[in-house]
């Protein structure tokens, strides 16, 4: 039997903001003594049941977690995927002293990346998302595994049931390896003067938001947690948010019709997880924030307006178009997630004493840590017989044939 998509239970995900309790502690490796409760059969489970049931334990697990645990959720540093003995030590003191919700792998090799997904797992109390660029297949970070043509190197006859195999594919290598979240796909529609280049699926909307969807379903049915990038759209600017801070001269009928369908294709479609760009977006907010650290584009257009029920995560923060701003501020924008900060322990430093201050309400946090539980919950249910995949030769060979 197929594994239950989680693009189906987040249509069904309502998650109340509770109020938080003490408690908790953090494993060490090779004790880790609380687990993901999970059911025999999933597939014979009705949705509604699972979602109720994952709820439940969210609710569970946060109400017994210490202060420190609930700030460390929100947190996911990038560690390369290299199995040296200090980059191990660095795994176990993210997972025992920081308690991190997850990391993001950067290059390295597909063995070493699979014995550091290993050791987070083994010296973490909860799971935790281990996450990866693959905008052209995991050979863009790791060195030995297939590489796929760029998003834009896709033959035009290629649609949604061949980016579906893709999605499937590429879920089955991240499986393989314990990888269970993918930084992507790029949901951004290319413009006139943009950098993106064959990163995008292209200059179309209709066509972007197609085959964004379509691949991020053949993740989600293979359960591995997509999240569509870089909202509100990073397609139009000549600027490089690694380095400085774009802005988007468009106004809102313009950015509705082009940048932002692609993002509403993906949440009427229930899928999971969305990035927030460093983009500066004056017609959405004309103070100057970038869009991951702007309340009025996280919360007012994304959650509220859009109806996105899924995790909002930042672009790494030790870019520079997030230069002058911190975790707290991008998870008082509405972020669930912190990808990268430039310093993680200070990060939480910070986090705490937002908490401790009353700047950041611990209600909010809570609110976000259940949110994150109640997906990593999902995660870690049994996936039944594994999908059919067509394996790499065909997948590439449908994406860029020409018929």
């Amino acid at each position: 039997m197929k594994p239950l998509p989680l693009f189906q239970l987040l249509t069904l995900f309502l998650l109340p903001a509770l109020a938080l309790a003490p408690g908790g502690g953090c494993a060490r490796i090779g004790n880790r003594n609380e687990r993901v409760a999970v059911v025999e059969n999933k597939d014979s489970v009705p949705v509604s049941d699972l979602t109720d049931e994952a709820r439940q334990w969210a609710d569970s697990v946060a109400d017994s977690m210490t202060l420190e645990e609930m700030a460390g959720q929100v947190l996911m540093p990038a560690i390369y995927a290299r199995a040296t003995e200090n980059d191990i030590e660095m795994v176990r003191k993210y997972a025992a002293d920081v308690h991190v919700g997850g990391v993001i792998l950067l290059k390295g090799t597909r063995a070493d990346a699979s014995r550091i997904a290993a050791i987070l797992r083994d010296c973490s109390l909860r799971e935790p998302f281990v996450a990866i660029d693959a905008e052209w297949g995991l050979g863009m970070r790791l060195s030995d595994m297939p590489v796929y043509p760029a998003n834009g190197e896709i033959s035009r006859e290629a649609g949604e049931e061949e980016l579906y195999d893709y999605g499937l594919e590429t879920a089955r290598e991240c499986r393989g390896i314990g990888i269970n979240m993918v930084l992507g796909p790029v949901a951004d529609v290319s413009g006139h003067g943009g950098l993106l280049g064959k990163r995008s699926f292209g200059s179309d909307p209709e066509r972007v938001a197609r085959l964004t969807v379509a691949y991020s379903r053949g993740l989600e049915d293979g359960n591995v947690f997509s999240v569509a990038k870089h909202f509100p759209g990073h397609g139009s600017p000549g600027e490089d948010s690694h380095r400085t801070l774009p802005v988007i001269d468009r106004d809102k009928a313009t950015l509705d019709s082009i940048d932002l369908l692609p993002f509403r294709a993906y949440v009427n479609a229930g899928l999971s997880g969305i990035m927030a760009g460093h983009l500066e977006v004056p017609a959405f907010d004309t103070t100057g924030r970038p869009a991951s650290f702007s309340r009025e584009l996280l919360t007012g257009e994304l959650r509220e307006r859009m109806g996105f029920r899924g995790l909002i995560l930042t672009d790494a923060l030790n870019m520079g178009g997030a230069e002058g701003y911190d975790a707290v501020d991008a998870l008082l924008a509405g972020a669930d997630i912190v990808l990268a900060p430039a310093d993680t322990q200070l990060a939480l430093s910070r986090l705490l004493a937002a908490v401790s201050s009353g700047r950041l309400p611990s209600s909010e946090l809570g609110e976000k840590v259940r949110r994150i539980l109640f997906f990593k919950y999902m995660l870690t249910l049994p996936e039944g017989t594994p999908p059919q995949t067509l394996g790499p030769d065909s997948i590439r060979h449908s994406l860029t044939r020409k018929l």
